[in-house]
């Protein structure tokens, strides 16, 4: 399993729940600061955080994402 994190920049006010409908993502809040959002996800294969964050890409709102993969 490997987990990543996806920092979300967004105006919209909703886009954390938004967020939580996409596949693969385990959890997601609002925060403050640079970023309006994070997304949580699992996945089997390290390729396969392009593809979702391809996807949170493609939310209507979304202005930019920064990924961050987690390291052990």
């Amino acid at each position: 399993m490997v987990r990543a994190i996806i920092l979300v920049k967004s105006p919209k006010k909703l886009i954390a729940a938004r967020l939580r409908k996409v596949d693969s993502v385990t959890d997601s809040f609002p925060t403050s600061g640079q970023f309006d959002a994070v997304a949580i996800i699992d996945v089997e294969q390290l390729v396969q955080i392009k593809e979702v964050a391809n996807r949170i890409q493609k939310i209507n709102g979304v202005e930019r994402t920064e990924t961050m993969v987690e390291v052990q």
